[in-house]
């Protein structure tokens, strides 16, 4: 039995390091070749695993070469594409072409999951023992995890998280199926590791993915799409891919959904189904990047001199994921807008209270509402006791009526807050809908419409999907319940609903002119506010005209 003395660890398709090669004249012009041009050296030489088909070689479809043009002569690429068309495939040949001609050169592959970054550098792998040896680099380390070249490339596959490749220098970044990545390690990772990766000269980064959501994918997307930021973006149609056509099309969905054919295959952002806020209206909310980002506060205009704020807070209860949020909304004149937020889980509760009163103080002096639920109760008691801010709105329990909204306690049942129920969360939501879809309110944040996109109705409530939070649409939520208080609208002198039954009113005069209107005799002037008794009852003033 003969033995192979330049395999490595007795794998007779890779060649080991220090094994001298004597290339042929045609290697050396066919080595060049391949360096020079990568797609050339993919197809003439690359094999890839067909489900049909077995091992054949990769013949890359017209809008493969795309993908792979541009990630070469680009330093920031962006693809959406539809599912089962090759992407992942399609970027790993273009690594392997990297790591083998560009000696030194470090690469990340990352995914959601751990073992889907293995299964993609298990791709590459069996590409690469399936070149021929004289082409191939020695190999000094081989696992499902790692890959060192004679030429000292690396090659590292993990799970996309802020430890992952924190410290090292990369030249090529590699994010698979990113909108898969959790909300929270998505923004931890573009928050600590992200900077320092695309800091180098000439440092890649290749995003590729499926839609999932309106996430970090959605707005790097977006933002590409607009020219916010460096990023190439690529886009292609599930009939660009060969072997689909309409009929291809009446069988998935048949097989599916309309629902799922529109965003895995038509690469359509869509939020979860049955979202309090329309799916349309979170599409078309416009956000920017914050002026100042600092330890999870986000200021997205300066306080202005005169103009009235209210910052509605939600506490932490200590559960993975959750975080202590607040908002700053500028309540001066309608529409309402969002100028400042704050969301962090790694804050201490007895730290929360002084960021918020840093934070009100700056906007002049802002009213605060906390949802005072659980230790939410603690943190209003810190502003009014401990930090003796003067600002803090209080409630008190009214009959029949519920909560009111007031400035100072009121007798029994008073609270330094708003106490969440099912009744204040069903008003809350209610509320925020109508202003929100009827342009009352500007949200200016890209990470509160993320959060719209995955509220949605859950039983007979409204919360976040399964993997997601909404720490934020529940200040959000307490705004709602807010703006259609007595005291709120004595404190802005706004009244949102006023406002809105004006303009519908106006809208339906409009379409009713032609036809003319009936007088019943009552007059239900707008001017005329409702009230609430001692017992809690709401009155609203009618008065009979006189003819």
């Amino acid at each position: 039995m003969s033995i192979q003395t330049d395999a490595y660890l007795g794998n007779p398709n890779l060649k080991k390091v220090n094994t001298p090669v004597e290339f042929t004249k045609d290697q050396i012009v066919e080595f060049q070749k391949c360096k020079e041009d990568p797609i050339y050296f993919m197809e003439k030489w690359m094999k890839i695993v067909s489900l049909d088909e077995g091992l054949i070689e990769f013949k890359l479809y017209p809008f493969q070469k795309k993908i792979v043009n541009t990630i070469h002569t680009s330093r920031f690429t962006i693809c959406k594409l539809p599912r089962q068309s090759g992407k992942s495939t399609t970027t790993v040949a273009y690594l392997m072409h990297y790591a083998m001609f560009n000696p030194n050169s470090n690469i990340a592959i990352l995914a959601n999951k751990s073992s889907t970054a293995r299964d993609i550098l298990g791709r590459l792998q069996l590409a690469y023992e399936n070149l021929p040896k004289w082409m191939q680099q020695g190999v000094i380390n081989w696992n499902k995890g790692n890959i060192e070249l004679e030429n000292k490339s690396t090659i590292v596959a993990a799970a996309t998280s802020s430890s992952a490749i924190r410290g090292g220098s990369y030249n090529i970044i590699f994010l698979d199926e990113f909108a898969f990545v959790p909300t929270n390690i998505a923004e931890m990772f573009f928050s600590s590791v992200y900077p320092t990766i695309t800091s180098g000269k000439t440092t890649k980064v290749i995003i590729v993915s499926t839609p999932y959501g309106m996430n970090q994918f959605y707005k790097l997307w977006v933002d590409a799409e607009k020219k916010r930021n460096d990023y190439i973006p690529i886009e292609v149609h599930w009939s660009e891919v060969p072997g689909r056509d309409d009929a291809w099309k009446e069988m998935t969905v048949r097989n599916t959904s309309p629902e799922q054919f529109a965003q895995e295959f038509e690469c359509e952002f869509l939020g979860s189904v049955n979202t309090l806020i329309s799916p349309a209206k979170i599409k078309s909310a416009i956000y920017f990047d914050p002026i100042v980002s600092k330890g999870g506060a986000d200021q997205f205009e300066e306080p202005i001199k005169g103009h009235t704020y209210v910052i509605t807070v939600d506490v932490a209860r200590g559960v993975d994921k959750d975080y202590s949020a607040f908002i700053v909304f500028d309540v001066t004149k309608m529409p309402f807008k969002v100028v400042a937020l704050f969301k962090n889980n790694q804050i201490k509760p007895f730290v929360f209270p002084n960021v918020i009163a840093e934070m009100a103080k700056r906007y002049n002096e802002a009213h605060i509402l906390t949802e005072v639920n659980d230790i939410g109760q603690q943190i209003a008691e810190a502003l009014n006791f401990e930090i003796e801010y003067p600002n803090v709105l209080m409630c008190t329990q009214k009959g029949r009526a519920g909560q009111i909204l007031g400035a100072m306690f009121s007798g029994r049942g008073s609270s330094m807050g708003v106490r969440m129920t099912k009744q204040i969360k069903r008003v809350g939501c209610a509320n925020l809908k109508t202003i929100f879809e009827g342009d009352k309110l500007i949200i200016n944040s890209f990470k509160i419409i993320e959060e719209m996109s995955t509220f949605a109705k859950r039983g007979q409530s409204w919360q976040a999907e399964e993997g997601s939070n909404d720490d934020l649409m529940m200040c959000l939520v307490i705004f709602g319940w807010l703006s259609n208080q007595g005291y709120f609208k004595e404190l802005t002198d706004q009244n949102a609903r006023m406002q809105m039954y004006k303009e519908q009113s106006k809208l339906i005069e409009e379409d009713m002119a032609p036809f003319g209107f009936v007088d019943d005799g009552i007059n239900t002037d707008p001017q005329n506010e409702e009230t609430i008794d001692e017992y809690g009852d709401r009155w609203i003033p009618v008065v009979r005209k006189s003819h």
